[in-house]
């Protein structure tokens, strides 16, 4: 779907621009044909579309880039590329254009299609009307994430792609400055989340002691993934915006405070499968991870009120800029609803909810 009815994805200048930009780099005739746009978790424009024989997805920022989104897709193209050999669930990366002249101002990149769906939008058959199967979803989005988290990020040439020394300490300083960065918005009212101190405090006196470093997907939850269109494996991973080297213990953590269990709630991130519940518990997850993983676990509250705390903030942010006019509103007021939520997870967690 596009942004507004009968407004198509890219414009013929853009169209124009990657016809040309994929001659010179051999990938055959055009014309392009068939865009599509697709949906899901994201403010970044993915569209499909057809050249020749060969099917393609575009990935590249919002209509209205922030100062940071090219930087970000530099990121993930490296990030893609560097997985690639892998067993990591991932779309594969065709092509990158990191420069900004193509697309006047846009970096982007292309990769294969991914043939899945994503659960969060909807339920095809088998797994609409297979509870077993929808069981078995989530373990699967726990044999993905170990896989990743057992990747040796210097041995793919990612040695330099993050700063883990110091990263668990750094994350509480790093999403209060966050959170105080919200009301240089005019509007937003600036008061105290409920918590955010009491969270704040019990994360720094908590940090764990030891971690090992690997490769963060930083935002894993139901609604960045596809799955398999015949089964519940995880078909890919998706939205690497937010990817680092840092403790992959976190990933673990985002999961589990946003996984639905008892039902959804709106701290949760569960759309179409969460809401169909038959799921597999927090426990169960757990208990699959450990079963495959030599991570310590001992410390996983840490890291599932570190997800909520961070989370909570992030979210915050949008509702900080519909307040100063810059995001819709109803998704700002939708959006602090769930950081409550997930700040009075955090607390129930550390006893104090």
């Amino acid at each position: 779907m596009s942004d507004a009815p009968n407004v198509p994805p890219l414009s013929a200048d853009e169209i124009t621009a990657l016809d040309a930009w994929m001659s010179a780099r051999g990938f055959g005739p055009g014309p392009i044909t068939g865009l599509e746009q697709l949906t899901g978790g994201t403010q970044n424009l993915m569209v499909r579309f057809t050249r020749g024989d060969r099917s393609f997805v575009v990935r590249r920022g919002p209509r209205h880039l922030r100062a940071r989104t090219n930087d970000v897709l530099r990121r993930e193209m490296r990030m893609l590329d560097a997985l690639s050999d892998t067993a990591v669930p991932h779309p594969r990366l065709i092509a990158a254009c990191p420069e900004e002249d193509v697309w006047p101002g846009a970096a982007f990149y292309l990769v294969e299609p991914v043939d899945g769906f994503n659960a969060f939008v909807g339920l095809p058959e088998p797994h609409a009307s297979d509870p077993g199967i929808r069981h078995r979803m989530g373990l699967s989005m726990i044999d993905a994430l170990a896989t990743l988290a057992s990747v040796d990020h210097t041995a793919i040439g990612l040695g330099d792609f993050g700063h883990p020394d110091g990263f668990v300490e750094r994350q509480v300083p790093r999403w209060l400055r966050e959170l105080e960065s919200y009301t240089a918005l005019d509007g937003y009212p600036g008061e105290p989340l409920p918590g955010v101190d009491a969270i704040a405090g019990w994360l720094a006196r908590s940090v764990p002691q030891r971690w090992t470093p690997g490769i963060l997907h930083g935002d894993y939850h139901i609604g960045n993934v596809m799955f398999s269109r015949s089964g519940p494996e995880v078909a890919a991973i998706l939205d690497w915006e937010m990817c680092t080297i840092g403790d992959p213990l976190l990933d673990l953590g985002w999961l589990l405070a946003t996984w639905p269990e008892h039902g959804n709630d709106d701290s949760t991130i569960g759309g179409a499968l969460g809401d169909a519940g038959g799921l597999a518990t927090r426990a169960e997850l757990v208990e699959h991870y450990a079963a495959q993983s030599d991570r310590d676990l001992s410390a996983l509250d840490w890291y599932v009120v570190l997800a909520c705390f961070k989370l909570g903030i992030i979210l915050e942010g949008t509702y900080a800029r519909a307040c100063a006019g810059k995001a819709d509103g109803e998704v700002g007021q939708r959006l602090h609803a769930t950081t409550l939520s997930l700040f009075r997870r955090a607390l129930d967690r550390i006893g104090q909810g």
